[in-house]
């Protein structure tokens, strides 16, 4: 079976209906955001006492604050660097501040949060309403609610926008989808979304957006991600269509784990945690995706980011931890003895399995693409070199298949460097920093790779998950 640390957020895929084709990556190395200029030409006193907001999201970068959306400097839903959520909007000068006691620190769930606003309501607390994933968040900290009928003053005064906001550009980290600014309604959680009827999961549903100053994103168009149903974001500062992603709320990719496990601080996650930059110091360290398989044919594609380098499939028993920077070579590279894992190494272009050479293969190096091949299945790993399988590998046949060591374990998928500043550029399908110029996908459709998976080998998703996991 299937690992999915899914979270809170996980995206049902099992049972189909409204689906959402893209999302957009942040990366606030990249100082990415999306701005609408224009909001203060549509103000009423109507307008400022009810408005909603809603966005799916998947963090990748954590211990960091992130702004989600900002109406200006002091209006604005942040996720905290402690992974708490909140809402600020001043009223009469005055800030208004709703706080979560629950984290959100799930770096492979994607979350709908809701901010509902409507200060007629007499009842105190139903004039801001905050729901994640369809349930109200009610236990709150710093809360302050605004007066009856009062205004948001900053709601239309000011700019939009999402994932930074003015004065203190402090950016988004991950991918959004589903974006949706509600201008004079307070929404509930069944206008964007439902609870599946046989998983009991939160999942979208088909929303079909309002006219200015409403906005509803839904990224499709790769040579205009700002474009809306209603009002369209008018102004994208480093937004290109290379940001259009797949990773969606309804088919959730796998992409390498910054939660782990591995030693704290030694790698570095950006670009929606599919660049993974080595930061451990002279000794070997190694990632995993965030998804481990027990069944089923997988593929997936690393672009190397120098030599030292191995990429390879752990399992579950893994020693992903190892013994800490400037101690030589701790046991904590894939293919090493004792770990239940394979690797292929850049240097050499052999594979190792639990510390046996297993293939003398081909080396690699700067910009090579790995793929990887995982027969869950039948027990068995391949490796190709830019679209070339080493030792004369054929997936799709068995032929020169390498054995699992342990072939009752549940495997990762990811790589191992030597030495701060290697890293690896990883495409588990839903999105990647690596050009691709061929676009293949598997036989269902899913994923976007350089080459062609193999014949009944298909990209880290719970679409496939859920027909094959």
């Amino acid at each position: 079976m299937a690992d999915i640390n899914l979270g809170v957020g996980g995206a049902n895929s099992a049972t189909g209906g409204y689906e959402i084709a893209n999302s957009l990556k942040f990366e606030p190395d990249n100082s990415e955001s999306l701005k609408w200029t224009n909001i203060s030409t549509y103000a009423t006193s109507a307008r400022k006492k009810t408005f909603s907001f809603s966005v799916w999201f998947k963090i990748t970068e954590l211990g960091v604050q992130r702004t989600i959306w900002a109406t200006s400097a002091n209006g604005y839903l942040l996720l905290q660097a402690d992974g708490q959520l909140k809402w600020q909007q001043s009223y009469g000068g005055v800030i208004k501040t709703l706080n979560t006691n629950r984290l959100f620190r799930d770096t492979s769930a994607w979350y709908n949060v809701i901010i509902a606003v409507d200060s007629t309501q007499s009842t105190e607390a139903n004039r801001v309403r905050l729901y994640v994933n369809g349930v109200e968040e009610t236990s709150l900290t710093s809360t302050t609610y605004p007066s009856q009928n009062a205004e948001a003053e900053n709601v239309y005064a000011d700019h939009h926008y999402l994932g930074a906001y003015t004065g203190n550009q402090i950016y988004w980290a991950g991918y959004m989808a589903n974006v949706a600014f509600i201008s004079d309604a307070q929404i509930t959680p069944s206008d964007v979304g439902e609870f599946d009827e046989d998983t009991g999961i939160w999942k979208p549903k088909e929303y079909s957006g309002g006219s200015a100053p409403s906005y509803f994103l839904e990224f499709k168009d790769s040579s205009d991600l700002g474009a809306a149903t209603g009002l369209d974001a008018d102004t994208l500062t480093n937004i290109t269509a290379a940001d259009q992603a797949t990773d969606t709320p309804t088919n959730n990719f796998a992409t390498g784990n910054p939660l782990g496990p591995f030693r704290v601080g030694a790698w570095n996650f950006t670009e929606g945690a599919t660049y993974a930059q080595y930061a451990g110091g002279n000794d070997w360290g190694s990632f995993t995706s965030t998804i481990a398989v027990g069944s089923g044919k997988w593929y997936v594609e690393i672009q190397a980011g120098g030599s030292d380098l191995f990429i390879g499939a752990g399992s579950e028993d893994f020693n992903f931890v190892g013994a800490g920077s400037g101690t030589g070579f701790p046991e904590i590279y894939y293919g090493y003895t004792g770990t239940n894992s394979v690797g292929y190494h850049a240097n050499n272009g052999d594979v190792y399995n639990n510390g046996t050479q297993v293939v003398i293969g081909t080396t690699y190096t700067t910009n090579d693409i790995i793929s990887v091949a995982l027969d869950m299945d039948n027990g068995k790993i391949y490796f190709a070199k830019n679209g070339t399988y080493i030792n004369s590998q054929n997936p799709a046949t068995g032929a020169n298949s390498i054995a699992l060591p342990d072939t009752s374990a549940r495997y990762f998928i990811g790589g191992s460097s030597y030495g701060t500043g290697k890293n690896h550029r990883c495409n588990y399908g839903g999105y990647t920093s690596f050009t691709i110029s061929s676009s293949a996908s598997d036989a269902n459709g899913y994923g976007t790779f350089e080459y062609a998976p193999p014949s009944g080998y298909y990209a880290l998703c719970t679409k496939n998950l859920a027909e094959y996991g």
